[in-house]
């Protein structure tokens, strides 16, 4: 079958690889129907996180189970399934504490796998996922050709958007600011309004996303950042900032953008993956009773959750993913992202 392989900086390449076998007796084979490129396959792709060797690639996908093993009860072939960007079994203290993420028995796509070698990467034709009735979420029923897209954010980036409101308390009525336009920080504005924010201030630069953020439930847009940012924010909210401020970058710049724009006792929901150098400031943090809660978004304990609104088209987070190429295409796909000719690619293999 054909999958991708990232062989070092902005060096990614579809080859033929292995066809994926059932192994554990509790893992499925699943036929991918839509993967796409996220933000954080572009730190490998731009050599920020080095690439000594080639690797599968890619952590989102949907699609079709086609065999599961003996021990696999709750997921059965022709089930149109969701995969979040890691494997659970959703039964160990982790899972049940609501962080799949750290999962005792888990795994991440490309990366070391439970039975040794490397997992595979979700931007392929086929994927082996371990834990299938932990991973895995069958849809209803097998899914209208429009609903696809929204039903792939909840693989990734719809369900860490919601975890950043979370993470930060967003609830009714409350105050929001989004640093980070990407798929995350839009999902994060989409999130906050489904949770009942009475305003929403999306931080971006570029019209499209602008556009994308007010759809999504976005009530101001602030184009400054730094301290003419941290000015506009305040400006715009009583002088002393949000209740709640979700980071969506993971950079310094990001976070300290983040921080000072929260009011007194705000909280700030963090999800962008920290390979920019963000540093928690605690003497601000202190003086200001500023929280920080949030980490790497387990996504695979809101599906449910969110299904149900993507499923009856409350939501529509798909329309983050504004280009859409084959797999033969995947180069194209990662280069659109990196230059940011894209918010998101999706890509059919």
């Amino acid at each position: 079958m054909r999958a991708t392989v990232l062989h070092g900086e902005r060096d990614i390449r579809l080859e033929e690889v292995p066809d994926p076998v059932l192994s554990t007796g509790g893992d499925a084979i699943v036929r991918v129907v839509a993967a796409c490129v996220c933000g954080s396959d572009l730190w490998g792709y731009r050599g920020v996180t080095p690439t000594p060797k080639p690797r599968r690639i890619g952590h989102e996908f949907v699609g079709v189970v086609e065999a599961v093993g003996p021990d696999v009860h709750t997921i059965k072939p022709g089930d149109f399934v969701i995969a979040p960007f890691y494997d659970c079994d959703m039964t160990c203290i982790n899972c049940r504490n609501g962080v799949s993420t750290s999962c005792l028995h888990g795994g991440w796509w490309g990366g070391n796998d439970q039975v040794g070698g490397f997992a595979d990467g979700g931007q392929g034709e086929r994927v082996r996922v371990p834990h299938a009735d932990g991973t895995l979420v069958a849809t209803p029923s097998f899914p209208a050709e429009e609903l696809i897209p929204s039903l792939l954010t909840l693989s990734d980036v719809m369900g860490t958007g919601h975890h950043a409101a979370v993470s930060a308390g967003v609830t009714e009525g409350s105050t929001v600011v989004v640093v980070g336009d990407g798929a995350v920080g839009l999902c994060a504005v989409l999130a906050s309004a489904r949770l009942g924010a009475s305003r929403i201030v999306a931080m971006s630069r570029h019209e499209s996303r602008q556009a994308l953020a007010r759809e999504f439930g976005a009530t101001d847009i602030i184009a400054e950042r730094g301290d003419e940012g941290v000015v506009a924010v305040k400006a715009l909210l009583d002088g002393i900032g949000a209740d709640c401020v979700l980071e969506a970058v993971g950079t310094k710049e990001s976070m300290d953008q983040a921080i000072r724009s929260a009011r007194p006792g705000g909280m700030v929901g963090y999800v962008g993956v920290p390979n920019g150098g963000p540093e928690l400031p605690v003497r601000p943090l202190f003086n200001g009773n500023i929280g920080v809660n949030g980490g790497v978004a387990p996504v695979r304990n809101y599906v449910e959750e969110l299904l149900q609104d993507v499923w009856s088209g409350a939501i529509q987070p798909g329309k983050v993913f504004d280009l859409e190429l084959p797999l033969s295409e995947i180069a194209e796909a990662y280069a659109a992202m990196d230059e940011r000719r894209a918010i998101k690619t999706l890509v059919r293999p």
